[in-house]
């Protein structure tokens, strides 16, 4: 292999500066500077010299955006801090609810305003980058959340995402999300070009989007005409920005694609200001989106409002109104719920809506099929709200036909025959049957579902299967069944059946939120559960509970305190209960840490430079331990600042602010005076 002169090497060097220049200036900030004939020159060139000194082919260098192989399939990797959704709104008050939230959380005045960070929604598929000392090593898809598929070679083809970060300053690791999408124009070219061929076109950009990014010969990918836009960070080592618009800014100077649209707004009424500034641009945008998304700007403030059990506290997506379509109601059936709720379900004449295909919508319940006045025959409009669920919003009055029918709603279960009773005070009507095998069905699938008992292969018609042939009746009955019982249902052989048992036998270890959550109590979902087994750490306490004591639990209000009384005074449900115990599941004693008894409670705690003998994540959670709040910016009422090598502007801010410093010795001097609370593994 031939010796590189010196004077190719500078070539070299100076060619891969200069394309990559073009390329942040082209794809990130969107002002090219040269003609695209004198780009492409200057890649010849460059594969020129490459192909003549392979040897110096590096994998930052802009020709190595596709070279790997077909990929048999994508390995599964998970996410160092989870990709959460977030919550939606889908009119004004929505986002105002939100705002009053935020500002009762923080403790500000009513006429506070606090400072949002406003982007577009794009409407496309959320990716997570991570970067190691500058270099793009993997990317990887949101997934379920917490873990993702490893797409790495297929992220690379994106020609807007840099495979090495620009300038200086950036975190030693560095996790990058976005979206990544296909702009309008080259959503029309991809199904022009298929159309032509014969072949099948895409129904929209996000799933031509997600499509292109799904294939497994990245070459494929290559010659999609994808973009990336990053909206966060994820964990990173070092030092970032305080605020999310400054953060994204610093994320553009490395040279990653932002969102040109993003603005900084004061108060709700600037945030609604610029929902429809953005609505009434919408279709002038080279993307799709599908909403805005409202962020509090101040990261400090993030991390002190926190998350719910799926998303933050300090972020919603406000919807753009759905697109709605025509079609006729052909009939409304009724289904019912595992709380016995039934809910009427519109049979459509199918139609296309937003994207996808609706030949069913719901009705929410009796008092919305009154309030629509609908009959069986109308002409109804249908909303995909949110773009996702499919609901009968009016009545198209002056095309109903002569023999519309009004729609009754049933006095008996449909089911089981039992009394449908509703409430004073409650839009739902329920059925009142104890053995209904339409609730049974709903009750299992929901405590077999992964954020419950978690039984890998007890999908939803294996359920029904099981309940109709009557080998179940409740969810303790579960773990009766034996391997030949379920051997000879539809799409089950031996050895499906005895993988099966091996699950259902492997869920009877669990933990007592997850138990408490599978139980099926009216308003108690993940997040609740897991506020009661820290609560009320025991079975017996749980039971014993008085709504005086639930309301007093953080979190749970008079009618959830309700319920959950409600459901432990009933003899059945305590049957229930005493069966699953007798079947063996358990679960390992709730280890309860009160926080005002901590020695740290009260104090707020930032971490900041590297310390020698603790990554920043574990001094985090030792502090957290002894009671601390962490935040991820210094302030007046910041209580210390552990301060490692390299600590930077963090330790000056303190230091300006008279704040209490801690280096790493001290620090770990104060874990070992209260390494009783530590368990001894400080």
């Amino acid at each position: 292999m031939s010796e590189v002169p010196a004077a190719i090497q500078e070539e070299l060097n100076t060619l891969r500066e200069t394309i990559n220049d073009h390329n942040y200036r082209y794809y990130t900030l969107d002002d090219p500077s040269i003609p695209d004939a004198e780009y492409d020159r200057l890649m010849r060139r460059l594969r020129e010299i490459e192909a003549e000194f392979p040897q110096t082919i590096t994998p930052d260098s802009p020709t190595q955006r596709v070279g790997a192989a077909p990929a048999d399939g994508f390995e599964t990797v998970s996410h160092r801090l989870p990709m959460l959704s977030l919550d939606n709104a889908f009119e004004e008050q929505d986002l105002l609810d939100f705002d009053r939230r935020v500002r009762e959380r923080l403790k500000e005045a009513e006429d506070a305003r606090i400072d949002y960070c406003c982007e577009p929604k794009l409407d496309g598929i959320a990716i997570s980058l991570l970067y190691r000392d500058g270099y793009l090593v993997r990317g990887v898809t949101r997934g379920d959340g917490s873990a993702g598929e490893d797409i790495t070679a297929n992220v690379k083809t994106v020609k807007n995402i840099p495979l090495k970060l620009r300038g200086e300053g950036y975190p030693a690791e560095l996790e990058v999300r976005g979206e990544i999408y296909l702009p309008k124009a080259a959503f029309d070219a991809i199904n022009k070009d298929a159309a032509a061929k014969g072949e099948k076109t895409f129904v929209n950009p996000r799933n031509a989007a997600a499509g292109s990014l799904r294939q497994l010969d990245p070459r494929i990918t290559a010659k999609r005409a994808l973009e990336m836009c990053c909206y966060s960070v994820g964990y990173f080592e070092g030092e970032l920005p305080g605020t999310q618009h400054d953060i994204l800014t610093q994320l553009q100077q490395w040279g990653l694609k932002i969102n040109s649209q993003m603005k900084l707004a004061s108060g709700a009424q600037e945030c609604l200001d610029y929902y429809h500034h953005i609505m009434n641009i919408r279709d002038q945008l080279p993307y799709e989106i599908d909403g805005v998304v409202f962020k509090v700007n101040r990261i400090d403030l993030q991390q002190e409002l926190g998350f719910v059990s799926r998303a933050p506290r300090w972020a919603i997506a406000y919807k753009f109104p759905a697109h709605e379509e025509m079609t006729e109601l052909l009939a409304v059936d009724f289904q019912v719920g595992r709380t016995g709720v039934m809910t009427p379900v519109a049979r459509l004449n199918p139609v296309f809506v937003g994207g996808a295909t609706v030949s069913n919508a719901t009705l929410h319940n009796m008092d919305e099929i009154r309030r629509l006045g609908v009959h069986v025959g109308d002409t109804v409009i249908i909303r995909r709200a949110g773009d996702v669920i499919p609901q009968v919003v009016s009545v198209v009055l002056d095309r109903r036909p002569e023999g519309a029918v009004p729609v009754d709603f049933p006095k008996h279960c449909p089911f089981c025959g039992s009394d449908v009773l509703q409430l004073e005070g409650e839009a739902a009507a329920r059925c009142s049957g104890e053995n209904c095998s339409a609730q049974l069905k709903e009750a299992i699938k929901h405590f077999a579902s992964r954020k419950a008992m978690d039984i890998d292969g007890l999908g939803d018609r294996l359920v029904e299967l099981l309940v109709e042939k009557e080998l179940i009746d409740s969810p303790a009955s579960l773990y009766s069944l034996k391997a030949p019982d379920v051997a000879g249902l539809e799409r089950m052989g031996d050895k499906s059946a005895q993988n099966l048992i091996n699950a259902i036998e492997v869920s009877k270890q669990t933990t007592f939120a997850r138990f408490i959550y599978a139980l099926g109590i009216r308003e108690v979902g993940e997040a609740t559960a897991k506020v009661l087994a820290q609560h009320f750490p025991t079975l017996d306490l749980l039971k014993q509970a008085t709504e005086e004591d639930l309301v007093e639990t953080p979190d749970i209000g008079p009618i959830s305190a309700g319920h959950i009384r409600s459901f432990f005074q009933q003899e059945h449900n305590l049957e229930t209960i005493g069966a699953l115990l007798n079947q063996g599941v358990s679960w390992p004693e709730v280890v309860v840490r009160s926080t005002e008894t901590l020695p740290l409670s009260g104090q707020t705690a930032v971490v900041t430079g590297t310390l020698a003998d603790y990554s920043r994540d574990e001094a985090k959670d030792l502090l957290t331990r002894l009671g601390a709040k962490v935040s991820g910016s210094v302030s007046a009422k910041t209580s210390f600042v552990v301060a490692g090598e390299k600590a930077g502007s963090k330790l000056t801010k303190a230091q300006d602010l008279d704040v209490k410093v801690l280096d790493e010795d001290a620090f770990k001097q104060l874990l070992e005076e209260h390494q009783a609370y530590l368990g001894g593994d400080a």
